[in-house]
Protein backbone atom coordinates (compact mmCIF):
# COMPACT_ATOMS: atom_id res chain seq x y z
CA UNK A 1 0.00 0.00 0.00
CA UNK A 2 1.17 3.49 -0.74
CA UNK A 3 -0.09 4.96 2.56
CA UNK A 4 0.96 3.80 6.01
CA UNK A 5 0.24 4.73 9.61
CA UNK A 6 2.93 3.73 12.09
CA UNK A 7 1.78 3.85 15.70
CA UNK A 8 4.85 4.79 17.73
CA UNK A 9 5.03 3.73 21.39
CA UNK A 10 7.75 3.86 24.03
CA UNK A 11 8.41 0.17 24.70
CA UNK A 12 9.08 -1.70 27.94
CA UNK A 13 10.89 -4.77 29.24
CA UNK A 14 7.69 -6.70 29.99
CA UNK A 15 6.32 -8.31 26.83
CA UNK A 16 2.74 -7.96 28.10
CA UNK A 17 3.11 -4.16 28.06
CA UNK A 18 2.73 -4.22 24.25
CA UNK A 19 -0.70 -5.93 24.27
CA UNK A 20 -2.88 -2.78 24.49
CA UNK A 21 -0.81 -1.17 21.73
CA UNK A 22 -1.23 -4.24 19.54
CA UNK A 23 -5.00 -4.08 20.12
CA UNK A 24 -4.92 -0.38 19.24
CA UNK A 25 -3.04 -1.22 16.03
CA UNK A 26 -5.63 -3.85 15.12
CA UNK A 27 -8.59 -1.56 15.90
CA UNK A 28 -6.99 1.23 13.86
CA UNK A 29 -6.32 -1.10 10.94
CA UNK A 30 -9.98 -2.16 10.94
CA UNK A 31 -10.97 1.49 10.56
CA UNK A 32 -8.35 2.26 7.89
CA UNK A 33 -8.43 -0.44 5.21
CA UNK A 34 -7.00 2.14 2.79
CA UNK A 35 -3.54 2.02 4.38
CA UNK A 36 -1.10 -0.24 6.17
CA UNK A 37 -1.23 0.17 9.94
CA UNK A 38 1.69 -1.02 12.02
CA UNK A 39 3.36 -0.54 15.39
CA UNK A 40 6.92 0.47 16.28
CA UNK A 41 8.75 1.20 19.51
CA UNK A 42 11.29 3.76 20.66
CA UNK A 43 13.24 1.35 22.85
CA UNK A 44 13.28 -2.01 24.63
CA UNK A 45 10.92 -3.66 22.10
CA UNK A 46 10.91 -4.41 18.41
CA UNK A 47 10.44 -3.35 15.76
CA UNK A 48 12.16 0.00 16.09
CA UNK A 49 10.76 2.94 14.16
CA UNK A 50 13.53 2.83 11.52
CA UNK A 51 13.05 -0.94 11.06
CA UNK A 52 9.26 -0.66 10.75
CA UNK A 53 9.46 2.27 8.35
CA UNK A 54 11.98 0.30 6.28
CA UNK A 55 9.57 -2.63 6.15
CA UNK A 56 6.68 -0.38 5.09
CA UNK A 57 8.80 1.27 2.39
CA UNK A 58 9.81 -2.18 1.11
CA UNK A 59 6.09 -2.98 0.82
CA UNK A 60 5.52 0.15 -1.27
CA UNK A 61 4.65 2.86 1.27
CA UNK A 62 5.43 6.36 0.00
CA UNK A 63 3.29 8.39 2.40
CA UNK A 64 3.87 7.56 6.08
CA UNK A 65 2.24 9.19 9.09
CA UNK A 66 3.78 8.49 12.47
CA UNK A 67 1.28 8.56 15.34
CA UNK A 68 2.94 8.95 18.76
CA UNK A 69 0.98 6.82 21.21
CA UNK A 70 2.25 8.82 24.20
CA UNK A 71 0.20 10.77 26.73
CA UNK A 72 2.16 14.00 26.27
CA UNK A 73 4.83 15.79 24.28
CA UNK A 74 7.73 14.95 26.62
CA UNK A 75 11.42 14.63 25.87
CA UNK A 76 11.07 11.59 23.64
CA UNK A 77 8.72 13.43 21.31
CA UNK A 78 10.46 16.79 21.57
CA UNK A 79 14.01 15.46 21.07
CA UNK A 80 14.13 11.80 20.00
CA UNK A 81 11.34 11.75 17.42
CA UNK A 82 12.61 14.78 15.44
CA UNK A 83 16.06 13.14 15.22
CA UNK A 84 14.51 9.87 14.08
CA UNK A 85 12.44 11.71 11.48
CA UNK A 86 15.54 13.47 10.19
CA UNK A 87 17.28 10.11 9.77
CA UNK A 88 14.23 8.55 8.13
CA UNK A 89 13.94 11.40 5.62
CA UNK A 90 17.63 11.04 4.75
CA UNK A 91 17.35 7.26 4.38
CA UNK A 92 14.07 7.35 2.42
CA UNK A 93 14.03 10.60 0.40
CA UNK A 94 11.26 9.26 -1.85
CA UNK A 95 8.85 9.03 1.11
CA UNK A 96 6.69 11.79 2.57
CA UNK A 97 6.72 11.66 6.37
CA UNK A 98 4.26 13.33 8.73
CA UNK A 99 3.76 13.18 12.45
CA UNK A 100 0.93 14.32 14.67
CA UNK A 101 0.88 15.41 18.33
CA UNK A 102 0.86 12.80 21.09
CA UNK A 103 -2.42 10.89 21.25
CA UNK A 104 -2.90 12.03 24.86
CA UNK A 105 -3.02 15.65 23.74
CA UNK A 106 -6.13 15.12 21.61
CA UNK A 107 -9.30 16.58 23.25
CA UNK A 108 -11.38 13.53 22.32
CA UNK A 109 -8.86 11.14 23.83
CA UNK A 110 -8.65 13.25 26.98
CA UNK A 111 -12.45 13.30 27.25
CA UNK A 112 -12.60 9.50 26.94
CA UNK A 113 -9.91 9.14 29.60
CA UNK A 114 -11.68 11.59 31.91
CA UNK A 115 -14.95 9.65 31.51
CA UNK A 116 -13.14 6.44 32.41
CA UNK A 117 -11.50 8.06 35.46
CA UNK A 118 -14.74 9.66 36.60
CA UNK A 119 -16.50 6.31 36.57
CA UNK A 120 -13.68 4.37 38.20
CA UNK A 121 -15.29 4.22 41.64
CA UNK A 122 -18.50 2.77 40.18
CA UNK A 123 -16.77 -0.47 39.23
Amino acid sequence: MEKALVLFAHGARAATWAAPFQRLRDLTAAQRPDCAVSLAFLELMTPSLPDEVGAQVALGARDITIVPVFLGQGGHLLRDLPLLLEQLRATHPQVTFRTVPAVGEDPGVLAAMAAYCAGADAA
